[in-house]
């Protein structure tokens, strides 16, 4: 079906960008939204969290179907931008939506607010001819994505949860393609796991040894033994785990002190083949067999998950496939997204979103070829569904 309007998601996308919303402001973007949602018969909810210096706003937004036993489609995003950077490194002002050359400039153009709009324009575009579709249509949007992430999507989820609200699929839209919009999708991703390591030893004067322990020289057999490692060997649809060290610092400055400890920032990206339980316990065992004093603080970022195909994957990477041409790939490389969240009251989480080439940077933009595509597969994606609870 075509558009009855080709420029309704552009000029959507162009509202939202000029609201400036850095992280964890919303700058009025899902208000936007929900007056474009309650028309089309959306119950709208903001749900507030977080102190009141650092307020996040997150929407959820649920059109329930006529038909018994329909499933729930929920589209998943977020309203916060990063930080603009140095302005004057700007072409143009990043909160003034820009054409050029045949991009569409302006902090968030990909990451993530030409998909917000492509959600509502397939919405109101889907609901146009399927007035009574037999899927239950949802909205999940935060401000609090680019953030700490801890008011925002998490904090939905777990009051859905509470709700006994049941979410059958979700598509995020992350900025996921890499050349043209569709040529990738993630369908899961990799869990995160940092820890602040403290190896102790005693402190002395550089001229007398003897008299004292440096950590950094204990440490530095286990560290080489630790990047040497291989911690699995992943599997069909995730890469290896992998463990890379940040930060590490020893000394007091002093050029004639031998430190009392030196403490390492490391991080796991990890798969479906490791568990945190396992990699806690493999990376102190080899700590424990250099016979080191220490001390290990733990922050899990968020586990892996993993859509394998199934209905959803299905039906997007057919919609890609009509509208574009292009046999998507599937993948689980990258960051973490608010997916590892949805996936525990959702068994379908899919990532599709423009390509990802100027997210966080500046300059950031979206060719304007790649918006209307996003929305048609969207609403390609709706007309599948509900074709498939018909049948």
């Amino acid at each position: 079906m075509p558009s009855h309007d080709t420029h309704a998601t552009l000029r959507l996308t162009e509202q939202l960008l000029s609201m400036p919303s850095p992280t964890p402001a919303d700058g009025g973007c899902q208000a936007l939204m929900a007056a474009r949602l309650a028309p089309l018969g959306f119950v709208c909810e903001t749900i507030e969290s977080g102190p009141a210096d650092l307020r996040v706003t997150n929407l959820w937004a649920k059109r329930a179907s006529t038909h018994a036993n329909a499933k729930t489609l929920a589209f998943a995003g977020h309203t916060d931008v990063v930080p603009t950077g140095p302005l004057a490194q700007w072409d143009s002002p990043p909160f003034s939506p820009s054409h050029r050359d045949g991009k569409l400039y302006g902090r968030g153009a990909s990451d993530m607010k030409t998909s917000l709009a492509a959600f509502v324009v397939c919405i109101e575009e889907f609901l146009a001819q399927q007035p009574d579709p037999a899927l239950n249509i949802a909205l999940l949007i935060t401000s609090d994505e680019e953030g700490p992430a801890v008011d925002g999507t998490v904090v939905v989820c777990e009051l859905l949860k509470a709700r006994g609200e049941v979410l059958d699929y979700c598509i995020v839209g992350e900025p996921t393609s890499v050349e043209r919009t569709g040529d990738m999708i993630k369908n899961g991703r990799r869990g995160t796991m940092s820890g602040k390591l403290t190896v102790h030893g005693v402190q002395g004067h550089i001229a007398y040894p003897q008299l004292a322990d440096n950590p950094i020289h204990r440490l530095a057999p286990a560290l080489a033994e630790l990047v040497g490692a291989r911690w699995d060997e992943g599997n069909a649809f995730f890469q290896p785990t992998s463990w890379q060290v940040s930060n590490i610092h020893g000394g007091t400055g002093a050029s004639n002190v031998i430190p009392g400890k030196v403490v390492v920032d490391f991080n796991f990206r990890f798969c479906t083949e490791s568990s945190t339980e396992s990699l806690q316990q493999r990376l102190c065992a080899v700590l424990n067999r250099h016979s080191l004093q220490y001390d290990v603080a733990w922050t899990i970022g968020g586990l892996p998950f993993l859509t394998t195909p199934g209905a959803l994957v299905e039906a997007l990477t057919q919609a890609i496939h009509d509208e574009t041409g292009i046999t998507t790939q599937l993948s689980t490389t990258g960051g973490t997204s608010d997916g590892r969240f949805i996936a525990h009251i959702c068994p379908q989480v899919v990532e599709l979103g423009p390509p990802n080439a100027t997210i966080h940077k500046i300059n950031e933009h979206v060719a304007l070829a790649d918006i209307e595509p996003l929305k048609n597969i969207y609403r390609r994606v709706l007309e599948r569904l509900h074709a498939l609870a018909l049948a």
